[in-house]
Parts: C-alpha cells; sequence; structure tokens
C-alpha cells in the first residue's frame, strides 16, 4: 500500500517520504486488542503530525512510522462486538497510521459516518470535534444561554468549537488573524468577530465578556482572555499553537472568580471506551441537527502531505486540512 513515513525528524519538507508498504495486521495499534482494518478514503492533517516531523511530540515512535490520527473510509473488517461492520462508512481515530491506503483502529474509536457527511469531512470529525465537545461540555460546562469566546477560531478546532457550541445553545465570539478567515468563522457560526490584532478584550466586554474561553492557542493573548472572562467563567486551555506555554497568575484567579480549566483530550479518551462513544452519540445529534457540518479547507493527495503540513506551519490553513487517499 501507498504510505507516507516520517523518516526523519528534520520538519515537514525534508522528514517525509512516500513509501510502498505491507498492509497493517488488525492486531497493528498502539492499544492491545484487534482493531478495526479501514480502508482509507481521506485522513485529517492536525497539529501534532506537524510537531511528529520536529521530533516535538509527546508521542515519539521509532523511525520510520506512518502518522496520520483521523481517517474516513470503509470497513474491512472488525472484531466480534464492535459498534461498526465490514461495509459501514466511518470516521475512525487510528492513534497512528492514518497516512496510508489502509489503517488499523480501536474499535472504540470507529464512528459510523452520518449520510450527511462525507469522507473529507469525516476524516476531521474525531480529533477537532470530540475534543470540542470534551472541551466545552464536560470540562468548561457550558449551558445553553452562555457566551462562549473560540481563539483560533477560523481552523479546525476552532471552527469545530463554533458549530459545538451553537449545538449546545450557546452565543458565540469569534477571535481571528484577518478577514478571510473571519467569513470562515461567520460560516462555521459565529455570532459575532473581533481581531487578534486588534482591541479583541475589549471588544468582548463590551458585548458583556465570556462565560467560557476555548484557547488552543495559548501565548500572550493568555491573560487577556482571563480579562474578557465574566465571573464564575471559565479559560479552558485545549492546546499552544501559538509556540509559547503562558503562566498563570492565580491572583487574577482570585480577585475574578474564574477558573482555569485544562482539556486534554487525546490520552483521556483513549483509557474511557465509553465516554467515546457517549460523546460520539452526541456528535451525531448535531449532524443530525444541523449543527455539525466539518468545514474542509485545503483538499491535497497523499503525496503532497508536506504541502499539507506546511499550511498549518504558516497558519495559512483554514477549516480542515485533508489528505485524499481513495476516490470516493
Amino acid at each position: 500500500m501507498k504510505a507516507i513515513e516520517i523518516f526523519e525528524e528534520s520538519g515537514p519538507r525534508s522528514g517525509l517520504r512516500l513509501a510502498e508498504l505491507p498492509e497493517p495486521a488488525p492486531s497493528h495499534m498502539l492499544t492491545p486488542g484487534e482493531g478495526v482494518v479501514v480502508d482509507v478514503h481521506a485522513a485529517g492533517v492536525s497539529f501534532p503530525e506537524l510537531l511528529q516531523t520536529r521530533g516535538m511530540y509527546q508521542l515519539r515512535p521509532p523511525l520510520p512510522f506512518v502518522p496520520g490520527s483521523e481517517v474516513a473510509g470503509i470497513v474491512r473488517s472488525a472484531p466480534a462486538g464492535a459498534p461498526v461492520s465490514p461495509g459501514d462508512r466511518v470516521a475512525a481515530f487510528s492513534v497512528l497510521g492514518g497516512w496510508a491506503e489502509t489503517a488499523v483502529a480501536p474499535a472504540f474509536m470507529c464512528f459510523r459516518l452520518p449520510d450527511a457527511l462525507d469522507f473529507a469531512q469525516g476524516a476531521g470529525l474525531i480529533l477537532n470535534y470530540h475534543t470540542a465537545y470534551f472541551a466545552l461540555r464536560l470540562r468548561g460546562r457550558l449551558e445553553a444561554g452562555e457566551t462562549v469566546l473560540v481563539h483560533g477560531a477560523a481552523g479546525g478546532v476552532g471552527t469545530a468549537a463554533l458549530q459545538v457550541a451553537k449545538g449546545l445553545g450557546a452565543r458565540t465570539i469569534a477571535v481571528v488573524s484577518s478577514e478571510a478567515k473571519a467569513q470562515v468563522a461567520r460560516e462555521a457560526g459565529a455570532d459575532e468577530v473581533v481581531r487578534a490584532d486588534g482591541d479583541w478584550k475589549d471588544e468582548v466586554k463590551a458585548l458583556g465578556g465570556a462565560d467560557v474561553v476555548l484557547d488552543p492557542v495559548g501565548g500572550d493573548r493568555f491573560t487577556d482572555s482571563l480579562r474578557s472572562l465574566k465571573e464564575d467563567g471559565r479559560l479552558v486551555v485545549v492546546g499552544f499553537t501559538g509556540g509559547s506555554i503562558p503562566e498563570v497568575r492565580v491572583n487574577r484567579l482570585l480577585l475574578s472568580n474564574v477558573s482555569v480549566v485544562g482539556a486534554g483530550w487525546g490520552a483521556y479518551a483513549m483509557g474511557k471506551p465509553q465516554l467515546d462513544q457517549q460523546i460520539g452519540a452526541a456528535l451525531d445529534e448535531l449532524v443530525a441537527s444541523g449543527h455539525v457540518r466539518p468545514l474542509v479547507g485545503a483538499r491535497l493527495p497523499l503525496e503532497q502531505a508536506a504541502d499539507a503540513l506546511e499550511l498549518l506551519d504558516g497558519r495559512r490553513a483554514t477549516g480542515k486540512v485533508v489528505l485524499d487517499v481513495r476516490a470516493d
């Protein structure tokens, strides 16, 4: 099968190669047991893969290895008791090995793909949308009628968070860095849009402030995120795509009665199969109601994986970047 390998940790341009590899066996997983074998039609491209090309991600397998955690395709085989069957259209979280014509995923991380979504949308359904639901509803305790501020709102996690928040009955404010990204955020359901290069904190406060801030960016905007919260507000930390990890002056939490909450979905979810299926069912309801429709940005062939990663590296990506592996 064709696959993309990371063969050296020198970055997305020089560290990747297209390879011809044996197909993986059902037991070819990081988790114990037999997995679901998927003929991959589309694979998601995310920030962890960019970090893996530089040896900067916490999951660091021996070289060479096939990256890619999100796939959408058709089930070839599944173990007894799996929630999917051979022939099903699925979205699956493979952890590794997704940038290939065939991948293996844990059964509890495989979900039937709703008819309303195509394979490209399915490739952006798990990592981003499970993270968004976990961060907003379970960690951020979001309730209907509250206001959510989303940083990086035109990216994969950002657009997912806007859609999930709207589906949960929240008002949404998007923070973006350009007018083009503002349009993407509005398409994803932002009620209000503010610019990261402007006085966004004061604008948010003028709009009444936020009950929940979702921050996948980190960096120097962290303190202003705290200042934009209402009393009893929650700042949910999802990641640090901005490059630097901020520090909290805890007196700000005390004086304003606000909370900072971590939302590390990946490692947490891998040990809780029942939770994963519950989140999948909740997202199915949001798909059925029309709130969740993954926004696909750039679509590139598998061979152009380096170009896809460089879109993320240069902050030029909007929506979900997807690799087309097979014809639909």
